[in-house]
């Protein structure tokens, strides 16, 4: 297998780096626009192969796509980060260029790859990928759902003070601060309902919490985070190469699942050597799919964006 990250900032180094710890790939290219970039951080991760036992070949390049040719999985995650303050939605002008240019690049020398969107704002950059290639909508999937039921596990584990691998819970909706919808109602440990355990002012704060994660590390460390979006990239690397089917909430094209077409929004799929492969209905009560729709036109909106770039 193949793989090649875009973009070898913070976020796209730090999946890197669990993708070749977890040798998840016979070859990894480190594609960046900023000379020298790439290069460097992929020769500081193969300095650490004897260290750390992986046998990966990691490259780096400075906007040479040739270098990525026969990818079989490429993640995207260039473009400008959020700053404290900011919006995802703001970043739309810059990154939909950027995404644009990478993608068209990419299929020109990996025209079978699975593309995996983490550049902001993830939604609409998921769409736009769909709609300016024309792939099979089963190969573009956006990374956020994937992040958010991370975060969302994280802050029910402080509550309940139970681990977080012990937790099944689920964000859907668009990746954002206002759209993404924690499904708290099917949140289990060990298959109870978390409901159990939880009063309705924690339930509510764990969900508030959990869509202002994001900007809440941006206001700490002056930035977007880089962990935990590489680390999530890295799992649905995973899940394609070695087929692994699990699922995950991430954003893809809908065509009437859960009421909504013509739009990328995050919802439960498994995940394998095909891209993702199949939508899974969570059955959401009137208040969850009101959300849900609520979610769906904001994230319509900030597409619509792309129809003056």
């Amino acid at each position: 297998m193949k793989v090649t990250v875009v973009g070898a900032g913070a976020v796209g180094a730090t999946c890197a780096d669990n993708i070749a710890r977890a040798a998840l790939a016979e070859e990894l290219v480190l594609l960046d626009i900023k000379e020298g970039l790439a290069e460097g951080k992929a020769q500081d991760m193969m300095q650490t192969a004897a260290l750390l036992g992986f046998d990966t070949r990691i490259t780096g390049t400075t906007n040479d796509y040739v270098r990525t040719s026969g990818s079989d999985v490429v993640v995207i995650t260039s473009g400008l980060p959020r700053k404290p303050g900011m919006t995802r939605e703001e970043l739309i002008g810059t990154n939909a260029g950027i995404v644009k240019g990478v993608t068209e690049n990419i299929l020109k020398h990996s025209p079978d790859a699975i593309l995996i969107i983490i550049s902001n704002p993830m939604d609409t950059m998921t769409y736009l990928a769909l709609t300016s290639t024309g792939l099979p909508r089963n190969r573009i999937i956006g990374m956020g759902g994937a992040l958010d039921s991370a975060r969302f596990k994280y802050q029910l584990s402080r509550q309940l003070g139970a681990s977080p691998a012990d937790l099944n819970a689920v964000v859907v909706g668009g990746h954002g601060d206002t759209t993404m919808i924690p499904l708290i109602r099917l949140a289990t440990w060990n298959s109870v309902p978390v409901t159990r355990f939880l009063s309705e002012e924690q339930q509510k704060q764990i969900v508030n919490d959990t869509m202002v994660g994001g900007a809440t590390l941006t206001k700490l460390i002056g930035t977007s985070a880089w962990y935990a979006p590489g680390a999530a990239g890295a799992a649905l690397v995973k899940s394609i190469v070695r087929d692994e089917k699990k699922l995950f909430s991430c954003c893809v094209s809908l065509e009437g699942e859960y009421g909504q077409k013509d739009i990328c929004l995050g919802v439960p799929v498994t995940i394998g050597r095909k891209g993702w492969e199949k939508i899974l209905d969570f059955g959401l009560d009137s208040e969850e799919q009101a959300l849900f729709n609520k979610s769906a036109d904001a994230v319509r909106n900030m597409n619509d964006v792309l129809k003056t770039l």
